[in-house]
C-alpha cells in the first residue's frame, strides 16, 4: 500500500471526497484528515487523525524501548561479569534493576515523543498553520484508479506527495473491530 497526501483549504470539498472514496470501496481507516481545526473537522464528520498520532509518541516510545533493552542487557551483563550475581542476593536485584531501566527508557521515549510532531507530518506544519488541511489516503494498487478518478473531480485538491502507508492488515483489523463494536448491544 502507498499513502497519497493532498492539501486543501475547503472542508466541504474534503467531506465530498471522503464520501466518494467510501462509495467507491475504500474504507474509513484508509482516509484521514490532518488539521489544526479539530472542531471544524468534527463538524464535517471527517475521519481525523487522533491527537496521539499527531505526535511522535509511538515512534519515540519504540526508540526508548530499544534503548531500554540495550540498557537492561548492559545491567545484566555487568552484574554477571563483575560476579555480583554470585552473592546471596543472586540475580533478583539486577533483574529488577534491568526492568526498571527498560521501563524508564520506554517511558522517557514516549514522554519526549509526545512533545514532537509526528515525523511523517512534520513537512506539513507550515501548511497546517496557514489554516489548510491535509487529506491522506492509504491505497492498495487496485484502488489507485478510483483515487485518481475522485481527485480529478476535485480540482482544489493539490497533490502533496506520497509516503509509507498503514499496513493492510492493520486497516483490516480496524474494519473488523468497528463492525464488532457496532454489533455489540
Amino acid at each position: 500500500m502507498l499513502r497519497r497526501y493532498f492539501i486543501s483549504d475547503d472542508l466541504d470539498d474534503l467531506e465530498a471526497v471522503e464520501q466518494e472514496l467510501e462509495q467507491q470501496g475504500l474504507v474509513t481507516p484508509q482516509i484521514h484528515i490532518l488539521s489544526e481545526q479539530d472542531a471544524n473537522v468534527e463538524l464535517h464528520h471527517l475521519h481525523e487523525v487522533s491527537p496521539v498520532l499527531k505526535s511522535d509518541v509511538v515512534r519515540a516510545t519504540e526508540v526508548g524501548a530499544v534503548i531500554g533493552v540495550i540498557g537492561a542487557a548492559l545491567v545484566l551483563i555487568v552484574a554477571y561479569a563483575m560476579g555480583w550475581t554470585a552473592s546471596a542476593a543472586g540475580w533478583v536485584p539486577f533483574v529488577f534493576l534491568a526492568v526498571v531501566v527498560l521501563g524508564f527508557c520506554t517511558w522517557e521515549g514516549g514522554f519526549i515523543g509526545i512533545q514532537e510532531p509526528n515525523i511523517h507530518f512534520k513537512r506539513f506544519q507550515e501548511i497546517l498553520k496557514q489554516g489548510k488541511h491535509v487529506l491522506f489516503v492509504d491505497v492498495a494498487p487496485e484502488h489507485e484508479r478510483v483515487l485518481k478518478k475522485v481527485v480529478r473531480r476535485h480540482p482544489r485538491l493539490q497533490l502533496a506527495g506520497t509516503g509509507k502507508a498503514t499496513p493492510g492488515w492493520v486497516i483490516r483489523v480496524q474494519v473488523y473491530f468497528r463492525r464488532f463494536m457496532k454489533a455489540m448491544p
